[in-house]
């Protein structure tokens, strides 16, 4: 009979990050009946973490298969914000503060962990922000996985970070020759926390010297879609084994139940289906994603000049004191776009709060995806064979949008530096206008490019893909390292 594995993930308390981790997990259970799946989850401070509590509530209300019923959810108790904090509402390091939350729980964590089977445990999977954890793991003497949900080649930024001398880097146009981009690119297309003083830089480059220390590294991608940077880590001697097991996609969009209203998801698809196929470009810029009024006005106007149809997800900026997320208009719009905007574009545009990504994304009429390149988001695209307008607004999605518009070719480049916005500095109609017709050209090289890698990303996940093969391969290194247990 076939030894049992079991496989604890610590993943960072955020919902793309916990559907990646639960997706990932169905995908190991689904190729191995023997394996099970241990999620500890670490709370947020309020008020963050409502979604993700919605969607465990989703997850588990819908556990309809065996692979479900081996995945297991226990979440550890919550903790109060770091002592040290500057700010719990509004720290000035973000990542610094996710980063030392997440460290506080290394007890409860190694306290869970001992509470399982201990001798069928195979690997401790962390998260970026977790890798604090693997102490956890040499104290057990588990073998420690890192799990990554961003791109192969932010993958090698990272790896990249502890062999380079200061303190972070300067907002230049000097090129900074990372071996995981094909083109090395100006510092000021760099994510802010890269910039930051205040404990983020220092946060992330501890992180990517911890990287070093795991038996291997499974990250959200796909050989075929990122050839340059995977080849950039094989030959690295900074780097442990690289597992390109995606695209990891939710693609029951288990993660977005919680966000709809009664009716909102059914009238949006009814819309789409009296478009023509790929004639809508779809606007939407993640959970965290929202302009002012002067921005919004910019882009309906860009977008009535452009004269294609849309699906404009808009949502409300956060107040500025307190850390919460945007949220809808109420279906109000009036006060914040052009004066008869709604009217003249009834029939070939429509305007939404929140929207159902992943159903848009697969839908006939889309042609078109205005976004934050959010690496989910990414995906989900890419595996739609949708190309992209890159707009980037937080976190690493300049690093995305560098790479899909001036390297992969996924994306029609709109706007790359999003300190811009913090400046002042709005994307004009003009701009946007540009780019959306850029990217609705029938026989565009972006569309054209954008369709096969669609088709290459559904090949690499199933039997005979790249991806495939690279599940298979970590599935055996689980059970090499479990049968090495005492």
């Amino acid at each position: 009979m076939k030894q049992s594995a079991q496989l604890v993930f610590v993943p960072a308390p955020g919902i793309g990050h916990l559907v990646s981790t639960i997706e990932f997990s169905r995908r190991l259970l689904h190729r191995d009946t023997a394996i099970s799946v241990v999620i500890l989850l670490v709370k947020f401070p309020p008020p963050f973490g409502d979604d993700v509590d919605g969607y465990v509530k989703s997850f588990c209300g819908a556990i309809d298969d065996d692979d479900d019923r081996r995945i297991q959810l226990l979440t550890l108790p919550q903790l109060p914000p770091p002592p040290s904090s500057s700010s719990p509402e509004r720290p000035k390091s973000a990542e610094h503060f996710i980063s030392t939350l997440i460290e506080a729980h290394r007890p409860l964590v190694k306290e869970a962990i001992l509470n399982l089977a201990l001798p069928s445990v195979a690997g401790l999977v962390v998260d970026l922000f977790c890798t604090s954890m693997i102490d956890v793991a040499d104290e057990l003497r588990i073998p420690s996985y890192l799990f990554f949900t961003s791109s192969i080649a932010f993958l090698g930024f990272m790896i990249y970070l502890p062999n380079r001398v200061g303190s972070g880097f300067e907002l230049t146009d000097d090129p900074v020759p990372i071996p995981s981009y094909a083109d090395p690119f100006p510092s000021r297309f760099l994510p802010s926390v890269f910039l930051d003083k205040h404990g983020g830089y220092s946060t992330m480059k501890n992180h990517g010297r911890r990287f070093a220390e795991v038996k291997g590294i499974i990250v959200n991608s796909f050989a075929e879609l990122e050839p340059h940077a995977l080849k950039s880590l094989i030959s690295s001697s900074s780097s442990p084994p690289v597992y390109p097991v995606g695209p990891i996609l939710d693609l029951k969009a288990q993660g977005q139940v919680k966000f709809g209203k009664a009716g909102e998801r059914d009238e949006i698809l009814r819309w789409l289906d009296l478009q023509p196929e790929e004639s809508v470009v779809f606007l939407c810029f993640g959970s965290m994603g929202a302009f002012d009024a002067a921005q919004l006005r910019e882009i309906a106007a860009g977008l009535e000049r452009s004269g294609c149809r849309f699906l404009w997800s808009i949502r409300k900026p956060p107040p500025a004191k307190g850390m919460s997320l945007p949220a809808d208009y109420g279906g109000s719009y009036g006060e914040i776009l052009p004066e008869g905007f709604e009217a003249r574009t009834r029939g070939k545009g429509m305007i939404c709060g929140w929207a159902p990504q992943v159903e848009v994304l697969a839908h006939r009429a889309v042609g078109g995806f205005v976004s934050h390149c959010g690496w989910n988001s990414t995906l989900e695209s890419v595996w739609n064979g949708v190309p992209l307008v890159a707009w980037p607004l937080y976190a690493e999605q300049q690093c995305n949008a560098f790479q899909l518009a001036r390297e992969l070719g996924l994306a029609v480049e709109l706007r790359l530096d999003y300190r811009l916005k913090d400046g002042g500095g709005v994307v004009t109609a003009e701009e946007i206008e540009k780019a959306v017709r850029g990217v609705t050209e029938k026989e565009g090289a972006v569309r054209k490019r954008a369709k096969e890698m669609g088709e290459r990303s559904r090949a690499a996940v199933v039997e005979g893909g790249s991806s495939f093969a690279a599940v298979g391969r970590l599935i055996q290194v689980f059970y090499e390292e479990l049968e090495k247990k005492p």
